[in-house]
C-alpha cells in the first residue's frame, strides 16, 4: 500500500476577494479554487503584464506555477516579488518549490531564514524530519505547531502519518478519525461514506475545498492500515467511502491503491492502473516494485522481463539491491531454472566451507564453476573475497577492479567492505597510487553528501582506513 507524504502547510491565504479589476482576475481565482492551476496561472501572468504594480497579483502567478508543478517557472516567478511586505512569501514558496524537487537540504536552507516560532517553520522543518526518517521529531513538531494554529486537517494528517511509520496504528487511526469526522460534519456535500452504502452518486470534483479537507490523504492512509493488518475488506471500504470521484480525476496514490487491494477481483484493471501509473511523470514509488512483484505473481514473467529491462533507469531508485536480487532471481528461473538453481546450491556449498574458514576448499569450488558463473556478479564478488583471504591480492584485484569501476561515478553505491579489500590489494602490490586515487574518490563523494546533507552520516571513507590500518 501507499500512502501520501507529509502535506506542507499552506503558505498563503487561499481567500481573496473579487477584484473589480476585469474577468480576468474571477477567472483566475475560479481556476484556482478548482485546481486548474495551469489556466490560473496564464490569468494571473497577464494580470501581472497588465498591472505591475500590484503585488498580489505576482504572488498568485508564483503560487499557481507551484501548485502546477512548473518548478523551474515557479523559481524565476518568485524572484520577482522584491517587495519587502513579499519577501517571507518569497522565502517560503521557494522553500516549498525546493521540498518538491527533493533538495530538501536547499529547502531547510531557505526555511531557517525564517524566525524559529514562525508556525510555518515549525510546520516544514517537521515536513522535512519526516522524509529524513526522524518520524518521532517529526511528530512533536507538527504537534507544536497543532497547538498554536489549531486544527488543520493537512497537520493532522501528518501526525497520523508519522504513527503509521513507527507502527503506532492506535493513534494514526485517532488522528485519521478526527479528519473523517469534520470532513462529515463540515462539509457534507462530499458525500463522504455513501459511494460504499451504495448510494451512486456523481463526482464532486478535485476542488480546493476538497485538497483543504485531506479526506483523500486520510482515507488512503486508513486503507494503507487496514491492508497492513490484512483486513482487506476494511481497506476497500476506506478507499471507497472516500468522496466520489470520477476515475480520471484521481489522484496516483488512490489510484495505485485502487489497483493493489482489487488485484485478486480485477487483475486486468489492476495492471492497466500500475502500467499507466509507471508512464506518468511522477507516481507512487513503491508502483513499479509492486507491478513487477504482482506480474510474478500472477506468472506474467514475460512482462515482468519487459518492464525491467524499458525501465532499467528505474531500478537503482525505487528498487533495493535485495528486490532486484530476488526479481533477476524469479526471472531467470524462467529462461535458464538449471542456471539459477545451479548458483543457489554452489553458493550454499561455499558457504559451508567458508564458515570453517576453508578457504582454499571455497576457492576450488568456485573455479570449477568457472564456465557456468563468470558472468554472475554474486559469483565474481564472492571469488573476489576468497581469493583475498588468501592474500592473493593480484588475483583478488582482478575480480575487486570490475566491480568498483562498474559504479565509479557513484563510489558509495559499493560496500565499504569492498572498496576497503580493493584498497589494502593495491597497497599489498605496492600500487599504491592507485589506492590513494581510489581514497580521494571516496573523500569527494563524502564531502559532497555532507554538503548536499549535513545531517547524512557517511562512513565509507573512515572503514576504509580501519581495514588499512588492521594490515600495516
Amino acid at each position: 500500500m501507499k500512502t501520501k507524504r507529509v502535506c506542507l502547510f499552506s503558505l498563503f491565504s487561499r481567500k481573496k476577494k473579487k477584484s473589480s479589476r476585469a474577468a480576468l482576475s474571477l477567472m483566475g481565482y475560479c481556476y484556482y479554487h478548482i485546481q486548474d492551476f495551469t489556466n490560473s496561472a496564464e490569468c494571473y501572468e497577464q494580470l501581472t503584464q497588465l498591472h505591475p504594480e500590484v503585488e498580489e497579483y505576482k504572488v498568485y502567478y508564483a503560487q499557481s506555477l507551484y501548485k502546477a508543478g512548473a518548478y523551474p517557472e515557479a523559481t524565476k516567478a518568485s524572484f520577482v516579488l522584491d517587495n519587502p511586505s513579499s519577501h517571507t512569501k518569497m522565502v517560503k514558496l521557494q522553500a516549498c518549490i525546493k521540498y518538491c524537487e527533493e533538495d530538501y537540504s536547499a529547502a531547510k536552507s531557505m526555511l531557517e531564514q525564517l524566525p524559529q516560532d514562525d508556525p510555518d517553520y515549525i510546520y516544514n522543518m517537521g515536513c522535512l524530519l519526516y522524509q529524513d526518517g526522524k518520524y518521532e521529531e517529526a511528530c512533536k513538531k507538527f504537534m507544536s505547531a497543532m497547538q498554536v494554529l489549531g486544527y488543520v486537517p493537512a497537520l493532522s494528517y501528518n501526525i497520523a502519518l508519522c504513527y503509521y511509520n513507527l507502527k503506532n496504528y492506535d493513534q494514526a487511526h485517532k488522528y485519521i478519525g478526527e479528519i473523517i469526522e469534520r470532513g462529515i460534519k463540515d462539509h457534507p456535500e462530499l458525500s463522504v461514506g455513501l459511494t460504499t452504502e451504495g448510494i451512486d452518486l456523481p463526482s464532486v470534483g478535485n476542488t480546493l475545498v476538497l485538497q483543504q479537507t485531506a479526506l483523500i490523504e486520510a482515507s488512503n492512509l486508513k486503507a494503507a492500515i487496514e491492508y497492513q493488518l490484512k483486513n482487506m475488506k476494511v481497506a476497500q471500504d476506506a478507499l471507497t467511502d472516500m468522496p466520489p470521484r470520477s476515475e480520471e480525476e484521481l489522484d496516483p496514490v488512490t489510484l495505485h491503491n485502487q489497483a493493489l487491494l482489487n488485484m485478486d477481483t480485477k487483475p486486468s484493471e489492476g495492471f492497466e492502473k500500475l502500467a499507466f501509473l509507471l508512464q506518468q511523470p511522477s507516481f507512487p514509488p513503491v508502483t513499479f516494485g509492486n507491478l513487477l512483484l504482482l506480474y510474478c505473481k500472477h506468472e506474467y514473467f514475460d512482462l515482468a522481463a519487459d518492464v525491467l529491462a524499458e525501465n532499467a533507469h528505474l531500478t537503482y531508485k525505487f528498487l533495493s539491491p535485495y528486490m532486484y536480487e530476488f526479481l533477476d532471481a524469479l526471472l531467470t528461473c524462467q529462461t535458464a531454472p538449471e542456471e539459477v538453481l545451479y548458483i543457489v546450491v554452489l553458493m550454499a556449498q561455499a558457504k559451508i566451507y567458508w564458515n570453517r574458514e576453508n578457504f582454499q576448499m571455497v576457492e576450488k569450488i568456485f573455479r570449477k564453476s568457472v564456465e557456468v558463473c563468470n558472468e554472475d556478479d554474486t559469483w565474481k564478488l564472492n571469488v573476489a573475497h576468497v581469493l583475498f583471504m588468501q592474500n592473493k591480492y593480484k588475483e583478488a584485484i582482478g575480480f575487486y577492479e570490475p566491480i568498483v569501476k562498474k559504479h565509479y561515478d557513484n563510489i558509495l553505491n559499493v560496500s565499504a567492505v569492498v572498496l576497503a579489500n580493493l584498497c589494502v590489494s593495491y597497497i599489498m602490490t605496492n600500487q599504491n597510487e592507485e589506492a590513494e586515487e581510489l581514497m580521494r574518490k571516496i573523500e569527494k563523494e563524502e564531502e559532497q553528501i555532507s554538503y548536499d546533507d549535513p545531517d547524512k552520516k557517511v562512513f565509507h571513507l573512515c572503514i576504509v582506513n580501519l581495514v588499512i590500518g588492521c594490515f600495516k
